[in-house]
């Protein structure tokens, strides 16, 4: 091992590059080599402390934690310039993780006195370790995963990682739907419940009285309560599967504007959770929220609101959610939103002449957004059947939309620049002028008409009348049925922007500008990701517009997703995710949010991850090249 190598490996690896010369002189020289074969156990968890901190000079390893139920835990890959076994060296005791050499490795090694000098006499050494190394992985995981029982938990636990199960009251109290309002009322008090769970005269569950339907439906009206129960319960019950993770029980609090749901394990009633749980669970809900939208009868009282919904991503980010749960959450809620603004708008000016369904497009269609972006919204009308009707609706929604495209402004969401709103008359139209507008940028696809259809066909209803919507979806995938040459133009579009990797697979960033040494996550990662499912989608005639969703179901329909569905699945994760922080960092520093990243900025492991992410892209890619080739054009 040749000495001046050494040195000059460490020299530009933290913490190493911290060290003067001739430290790392004297770190180099106290170092050896070692090879671990592709497959070899390094370090075996809960086994002997590590005698040396290893610093990887080439190959990969993978950290992770086997659990109590042996379910495998991958808390990091590690790639060239990581090290690991430092909490192990310094502990002394045990090591805390498996340790797998995923490739070839090779390793420096630096004996444990050589280490502890370090951390006595260099404070910069000591801080990367103690500040970034402590709190990024192995500890915090480790406790996290022994913690799984709710009896030990803390407050940033774990929506995403706690099975409804867990949390569910075991004892629900039950009683027969034919008992009066005032028997179940008793009950409840005796019992000191929020709910009752009413059932049928075979024993199962058909409905559930909670005390809110005792004050709006009985004190409130006036009712008798010698009324039967039945007659106030709510149905059909909602209810969440028992091993379904506490985030699919929140959305579904959301989505239905319900406080308790039961929860059901192999067909059977196993308990109960509520609002209240999901609260404690987390210290703070997205549930409350969407109960303050809910409560508002003014543009001006969702105003303060609406600002708080940026604060669940942060909220979200700490827990660790997936890119995804953190867009369908925020989906759930601006959709919320969206539609109370719309109520308030129908109570303003009263109901419209003709049925109408509002749909958005873009991140918002496709269930992606997160912190607010532009407006990009339109109307679908039913066909006025006389002349005054048309003319009454055109008069109506023009001041409508006004209404709404300035509200929506005054919760913190910005004009679309292009103008793609439902205040502009050209987005506002009935359902047979939208049918008109499919076919013509089918039937003629310039490069506006594929611009339209990029945008638009991402569309979904929102408020009104979900049967417009679903007549002219229904209409576009009839329609684009062997339409070869537009799904050429498409293609065309779709392989336009290759994601930013060179020849040598270094990233390609902006060589001068505002954006010196970036790249754009948006235009070269994300987009090319979404314009790729898309294209598949218009192909197979896939319905959904959700990125994941349309994947989901592509998977038994299309030979690309087939064989590269999951690490598809996992490049928009990775990518989305990456973005979102990003954009999560430059708020906190009171930056505007953009779309660049400076990859020299990022970690060993998250660079490689964005490298394998854009060579995917880049392989799917020449795939629609090769398959579109005789019918790609030029515009």
């Amino acid at each position: 091992m040749i000495i001046e190598d050494v040195i000059s490996f460490l020299g530009k690896v933290p913490p190493f590059q911290f060290l003067d010369e001739p430290t790392l002189r004297a770190v180099a020289s106290s170092a050896s080599m070692e090879f671990y074969p592709k497959g070899a156990i390094i370090l075996s968890q809960d086994g002997p402390p590590s005698k040396y901190l290893r610093v990887i000079q080439k190959g990969g390893v993978k950290v992770f934690i086997k659990s109590d139920e042996d379910e495998e835990i991958v808390i990091d890959y590690r790639s060239e310039g990581d090290s690991f076994g430092f909490l192990s060296l310094v502990g002394g005791d045990r090591s805390r993780a498996n340790v797998l050499a995923v490739e070839d490795t090779v390793c420096y090694r630096i004996g444990r006195d050589a280490v502890m000098k370090l951390l006595d006499s260099n404070p910069s050494f000591t801080e990367y370790f103690l500040k970034s190394f402590l709190n990024k992985y192995i500890d915090k995981t480790y406790k996290e995963m022994h913690n799984r029982s709710l009896l030990y938990g803390g407050g940033d636990k774990l929506l995403f990682t706690t099975p409804v199960g867990e949390l569910a009251t075991k004892k629900v109290v039950t009683e027969s739907q034919d008992i009066s309002i005032e028997e179940a009322a008793r009950i409840m008090a005796s019992h000191k419940i929020s709910s009752l769970v009413l059932l049928d005269i075979e024993g199962l569950p058909v409905g559930i009285v909670t005390d809110r339907d005792l004050r709006e439906k009985v004190v409130a009206r006036g009712r008798s309560v010698v009324d039967p129960i039945k007659d106030i319960m709510s149905i059909p019950l909602i209810r969440v599967e028992a091993r379904d993770y506490c985030f699919e029980a929140l959305l579904k609090m959301i989505r239905y504007n319900i406080h308790h749901l039961l929860v059901i394990d192999e067909g059977r009633l196993k308990g109960i959770v509520t609002n209240h749980d999901l609260m404690m669970l987390q210290g703070t809900s997205p549930i409350s929220v969407a109960r303050d939208i809910e409560s508002q009868q003014t543009i001006e009282g969702l105003i303060p609101v609406s600002k708080k919904i940026s604060r669940i991503i942060a909220l979200l980010l700490k827990e660790g959610a997936k890119a995804s749960n953190i867009t369908r959450i925020i989906t759930e809620i601006n959709d919320r939103l969206v539609r109370k603004i719309l109520e308030i708008a129908e109570r303003k000016y009263g109901q419209p002449p003709v049925p109408y369904c509002w749909i958005v497009f873009g991140s918002e269609g496709r269930k992606e957004q997160t912190f607010k972006t532009d407006q990009d919204n339109a109307i679908i009308y039913d066909d006025p059947k006389t002349k005054e009707e048309e003319g009454a609706a055109g008069e109506y929604f023009t001041e409508f939309t006004i209404y709404i495209k300035d509200a929506l402004v005054r919760c913190g969401f910005p004009l679309c620049p292009a103008d793609y709103m439902a205040s502009n008359p050209r987005w506002c139209q009935p359902i047979k002028v939208w049918k008109e507008y499919f076919t013509r940028w089918i039937n003629t696809p310039t490069p506006d008409a594929i611009l339209f259809s990029v945008i638009f066909f991402d569309f979904r209803p929102v408020h009104g009348d979900f049967n417009l919507a679903e007549r002219l979806k229904n209409y576009l995938t009839q329609i684009l049925k062997n339409q070869n040459v537009f799904l050429a133009h498409m293609a065309n579009m779709t392989v336009r922007h290759r994601p930013p990797l060179g020849f040598f697979k270094t990233f390609v960033v902006e060589k001068s500008g505002e954006h010196k040494n970036e790249l754009n996550l948006k235009l070269r990662g994300i987009g090319p990701l979404i314009d790729i499912i898309r294209l598949f989608s218009l192909e197979k005639g896939v319905t959904e517009t959700s990125t994941l969703e349309r994947l989901d179901a592509l998977r038994d329909k299309h030979s690309v997703v087939m064989e590269f569905g999951d690490e598809l699945e996992h490049a928009f994760e990775f990518i989305t995710l990456l973005r979102i922080h990003h954009q999560f960092e430059q708020i906190e520093a009171g930056i505007e949010p953009d779309n660049f990243i400076n990859p020299n900025k990022l970690s060993n492991l998250e660079k490689k991850t964005l490298k394998e992410a854009c060579q995917l892209i880049s392989k799917i890619q020449d795939l629609i090249i090769e398959q579109y080739r005789p019918g790609l054009v030029t515009e």
